[in-house]
Parts: C-alpha cells; structure tokens; sequence
C-alpha cells in the first residue's frame, strides 16, 4: 500500500510538471511587448527616458499598407519607439507610438477609474535618483508616496503624461 501511494505521487507530480512545461512551450520568448498609445511623443519619451530612466533601443515605422492589412490602423502610418529598462533581449519592449492626439476620455485619478492596462511596476535599486528627476519634470507624487513597505523597500505612484499608473518599488538609496 504505501508503494503504490509513493507510486502514485511520483506519476501525479510528473504529470502534473509535464502539463506546466507543455503550457509555457508555446511561447517562442518569455518577455512581453506592451504598446502604449500617447497623445506627445515628445513629453512621453522626456518623461520615460529622462525622468524613469529607461533607456531607447530604436524605433520602426508602420507604413499605411501594413497598418491597413494587419489591423493594426485603418490605413495611417506610425513611428514606434521602443524603450526598455536595459538594453537586453532579455528586457520588456515598452513601445511608444503617438497619432497626435489627445485621449477621449479623461485622464484616470485612480486605477478602478478606468478599464483595460491601468499600470506597471517597475522594481528599482534605488528610488531616490528617479525621485530627484521626476520632481525636476515637475511630476506629481499620488498619495503619500514614497510609502514604506517595509524596512528596506519603498513604493512610489506616479502618472505619465497620458494618465498610467506607474509604481516604482525599492530601496530609497
């Protein structure tokens, strides 16, 4: 009996490891593009780059045949700045791309003010340097943030210029 218990164990745990594997096996990389629609390339990119600290690793255009065919647009052109936190493979692809125009609906004050992405976390190694930029772009600081998690970590909410949230979490120095 306790053989066929042990037996039975070790057969459900391959099993059960087996299906995990055969479900992550589709996907061809282990990093999501996320794409973000904003209103200035400008303003964003300045906010992103100069202000977070992720870096720009290049760009691309979707041309109107392509933006029409993929579904992607109804037929106009777009520029797509790719950012990252590093430039790595290995790194999240945050791609920008801008029409030049305003949201049409008004910017969220809180995340259950919308649906749909309502923000990202970025973990740090240091808050304090990002604080710094952030309040030189004059960004404002949501609720009573930097807020302690704990003794080491720090948790600090911010907006960019469309309206995502975006949580930065980590140590102050």
């Amino acid at each position: 009996m306790k053989k066929s218990v042990s037996a039975f164990c070790l057969v459900f745990f391959a099993v059960l490891v087996g299906s995990a594997t055969c479900a992550q096996s589709n996907f061809s990389s282990k990093v999501i593009g996320v794409g973000v629609v904003v209103s200035d390339m400008e303003r964003s990119l300045d906010f992103y780059v100069n202000g977070i600290g992720m870096v720009k690793t290049g760009n691309f255009t979707i041309n109107e045949d392509f933006g029409k065919r993929s579904g992607l647009t109804n037929g106009v052109a777009v520029t797509v700045n790719i950012l990252k936190l590093e430039n790595s493979p290995e790194a999240t692809d945050w791609k920008l791309m801008s029409f030049g125009k305003k949201t049409a609906h008004g910017r969220p004050k809180y995340i259950q003010d919308d649906t749909g992405m309502q923000y990202i976390t970025i973990n740090v190694k240091a808050l304090k340097p990002i604080i710094e930029r952030l309040k030189q772009q004059k960004v404002e600081f949501l609720g009573s943030t930097p807020t302690a998690l704990n003794q080491n970590q720090h948790f600090v909410l911010v907006q960019d210029p469309d309206g995502n949230f975006i949580e930065l979490i980590g140590p102050m120095e």
